[in-house]
């Protein structure tokens, strides 16, 4: 008969056939003073143990809550008021933020005020000779242009052709002397543009590539709206840090913080003190007839903002100046990659988190979207309708208000996004009002629109109509579309707007959640 050894067991309580505990095991020679050391490592090794358990613990009930949270994307072409309308959302659910961030507007808006000056001077320096006027050539060439698919034409900008000429020596003589005059207020622009964007140049942002927004707020004040998130790498989207680690790094980042805070305080007392002793001269540049010249034939094109700041710039330019509410919804800034903003909000007794998503709308920039529309609750897509007269920056040959249409058919056909709220902001009306006052008309621009009347309410229902076709042929959930519009710039306006798309967006979150 063969007899054997019976196999080893988990359960058995001889160590000396398990290899672990045997490596484990500390050696018959070990000193007293071995053996404490070793007990006091084994304490630190299990405290870290605990410590990282805890932490995955506390992240697994983060997580689990934040499904219940509600995910709001603001989606739209680049300087197409999102921006703007986080502001507001910030105005009404944490102004105190606001008002404590209020000091780190004071670089946009110089810097605002800056780059139309380099661009006005550029202008008036590069004007052709002679006065021929090509409106009648561009208005036979506009005619003929070819429809795209969402019947809106692709318009060349025939701007260009256009020549005006400087009235005599006596402008290019005082064109020379502001240019000398104003040239620290010209050296600071790309200190300022430094300082907003932190170096990163982005591709695909067309002109306004460089100055872009990267976390420029928490930089210098090391505060966002509502509660920061610590991102990852990859996708874009947060992760839940331990307090350990925080608290761990809390010193060095506290000392970072008051330095790039001292180097910004004085970057921006210099500023100040340019802008305030060639305010003079920045209010004769604007005020020259040959720039409102320039303007009405198209030859001098500067940003939506630059009339705002430019009529106020005795204000601006005040000693100690403060920006105001006003002016901070007017300031603009590029949004590179995608801002999250997370504030809790209080709906019919019950308090909900919401994350608000602000993104790059830049070409270059749109592919960031993407990781946000697995879970996104709703979405406010804004279409600025003033811009019926613009082409892309990163792609001259295409209409803004074409290229509206293409990114909305884009996110009411993406599968993703078949569940999220829909809402659309017909934006910048108050600017639409403001060029159609001035005669600019819209058939110029866009030949389908035809024989309408170039009138607000005429233009506004084409562009409406337009927007609703394009969500209708892509609606295979019979999703409601809730349409405004909108100038996000009004503060007492959007206040009732805003209540009005968070009690949708609510009522659809709770019927979503079967709550009722």
């Amino acid at each position: 008969m063969i007899s054997t050894s019976r196999p080893p067991s988990v359960h058995s309580s001889n160590t000396d056939a398990d290899p672990f505990s045997l490596f484990l095991r500390p050696p018959a020679s070990e000193t007293e003073h071995e053996r404490v050391t070793r007990l006091h490592r084994e304490v630190d090794a299990k405290r870290i143990s605990d410590s990282i358990d805890e932490e995955i613990k506390a992240d697994r009930e983060r997580m689990r809550k934040s499904k219940q949270d509600i995910r709001l994307l603001l989606l739209g072409q680049a300087e197409s008021g999102k921006s703007t309308l986080q502001k507001q959302f910030q105005l009404m659910y944490n102004p105190s933020g606001l008002d404590e961030e209020r000091l780190s507007w004071r670089t946009v808006i110089y810097f605002n005020i800056a780059r139309p000056v380099r661009r006005i001077l550029e202008a008036l320096e590069t004007v052709g000779e002679g006065d021929d006027d090509d409106d009648m050539a561009s208005e036979a060439a506009f005619a003929n242009l070819p429809d795209t698919p969402t019947g809106l034409p692709v318009a060349a900008d025939f701007s260009e052709q256009m020549s005006l000429s400087p009235s005599q020596a006596s402008l290019e003589k005082k064109v020379a002397q502001l240019r000398a005059r104003l040239s620290p207020l010209l050296a600071a622009e790309a200190s300022l543009a430094e300082r907003l964007s932190g170096g990163v140049n982005v591709s695909g942002s067309g002109r306004g590539s460089v100055f872009v927004r990267s976390g420029w707020q928490s930089r210098t004040l090391g505060l966002a709206f509502g509660k920061a998130r610590e991102r990852t790498s990859s996708g874009g989207r947060f992760s839940f840090t331990g307090r350990n680690s925080l608290d761990n790094k809390g010193s060095e980042m506290e000392l970072q913080a008051r330095i790039a805070q001292a180097e910004e305080d004085r970057l921006i007392e210099e500023v100040a003190s340019v802008l305030s002793e060639c305010q003079g001269d920045v209010r004769e540049l604007w005020e020259l007839p040959a720039v409102k010249k320039l303007r009405d034939r198209r030859r001098l094109k500067l940003e939506e903002w630059a009339d705002y700041f430019m009529d106020t710039i005795s204000r601006v330019a005040t000693p100690g100046y403060i920006p105001t509410t006003e002016d901070i919804l007017h300031a603009r800034i590029q949004t590179m990659g995608v801002a999250e903003h997370v504030f809790d909000m209080s709906v019919h007794g019950r308090t909900v988190r919401w994350h608000l998503f602000d993104v790059g709308g830049a070409r270059g920039q749109r592919h960031s979207w993407i990781p946000y529309f697995d879970d996104a609750t709703a979405i406010i897509f804004m279409a600025p309708v003033s811009a019926f007269d613009q082409y892309l920056d990163e792609d001259p040959r295409i209409n803004r208000v074409d290229d509206s249409l293409q990114l909305f058919k884009q996110i009411c056909s993406n599968p993703l996004l078949k569940r999220a709220h829909l809402v659309l902001f017909l934006n910048k009306t108050d600017l639409l009002r403001a060029k159609l006052a001035t005669g600019t008309r819209v058939n110029k621009y866009i030949t389908s629109y035809g024989d309408r009347a170039n009138e607000y309410d005429a233009v506004v229902a084409y562009f409406k109509a337009h927007f609703t076709q394009v969500h209708r042929r892509n609606n295979e959930n019979s999703r409601v579309l809730f349409t405004h519009l909108t100038s996000v710039v009004d503060t007492k306006a959007m206040q009732s707007i805003i209540t009005d798309v968070r009690d949708s967006i609510f009522r659809g979150y709770l019927k979503s959640a079967a709550l009722v």
